[in-house]
């Protein structure tokens, strides 16, 4: 069967994950010398806590050598590896995958690394509908292909209350336009070829979160999944989940939070609704 990696950015839980069979690669955050594991050695409530010290967080990609040790202990289990990982744009996390691969030890292991140009639930989104085809007894040709087709299917959708902390770590992307805005202005983005880029603003929080539920409106009749998933305020996510529950089951809707790692560019506050369409034309 194949096997599937994704990275600690796709927000994918720990049960979810184990329960998927998805083996899950974290990267690293700092304060200042510590160095903690993505969703390992902490969690968001506990990073959150200690973003609004002294010291601004860093982050930092796997290497090639912790991706091989992934690839060589599953490589005793199956001889097909599917990696999807955080978009290339946002992080180095593809390239070490890539790299990788040259370290494997075992002969005959086929290896496909996807850069997804995206990150969050809408990753996770991609990697559990991968992860469905394997358990199905798809091929690694087969997963690879229609997880290709999924990426031009999914959309994330997030509403920030500020843009400062994406600005500050570099990953501000097509939105910098909005930086500049004030503060009563609240951007709403989403990623486009695998970067940052600006939707609209808003005036509220509540304007945002009606903007979240319209656009799954919108997408009403072709949703293959649907995440949501927040940074700070699960009472956001509760009531937003509860407003889809009338166009989309909510006991299929995944529920997350938003890893450490992601938490040092989008900052507290962030509620975002991520789709995976169908294949119905539109």
């Amino acid at each position: 069967m194949v096997k599937i990696i994704t990275d600690s950015t796709s927000d994918i839980t720990r049960d979810l994950a184990k329960s998927l069979g998805v083996t899950v690669v974290p990267l690293t955050v700092f304060f200042g010398k510590e160095s903690f594991l993505d969703r390992v050695e902490i969690s968001t409530e506990e990073f959150y806590k200690r973003l609004v010290g002294d010291v601004f967080p860093t982050t930092t990609q796997p290497s090639p050598g912790v991706f091989a040790e992934v690839y060589n202990q599953l490589a005793e289990e199956t001889s097909e590896i599917l990696v999807l990982v955080i978009s290339s744009k946002l992080s180095g996390t593809y390239q070490s995958a890539i790299n990788a691969t040259s370290m494997i030890k075992k002969k005959g292991v086929k290896i496909e690394v996807i850069d997804s140009r995206n990150t969050a639930m809408a990753l996770g989104l991609l990697t559990i509908k991968a992860a469905e085809m394997a358990a199905g007894g798809a091929s690694l040709e087969q997963v690879a292909a229609s997880t290709r087709e999924n990426i031009t299917r999914v959309q994330p959708v997030m509403y920030f209350e500020t843009l400062k902390y994406l600005a500050k770590g570099g990953r501000i992307g097509k939105a910098q336009g909005l930086v500049g805005s004030l503060l009563s202005i609240k951007p709403i983005v989403t990623l486009d070829d695998g970067e940052v880029a600006p939707l609209v603003r808003v005036r509220s929080k509540k304007a945002g979160l009606d903007y979240l539920y319209n656009f799954v409106a919108g997408n009403a009749g072709n949703i293959a999944g649907l995440a949501v998933e927040h940074a700070t305020s699960p009472e956001d996510a509760d009531a937003l989940v509860e407003r889809l529950a009338a166009l989309f089951p909510k006991e299929k809707i995944v529920r997350s939070t938003v890893s450490p790692v992601l938490g040092t560019y989008m900052g507290p506050n962030v509620v975002g609704v991520f789709l995976l369409r169908g294949n119905k034309p539109g």
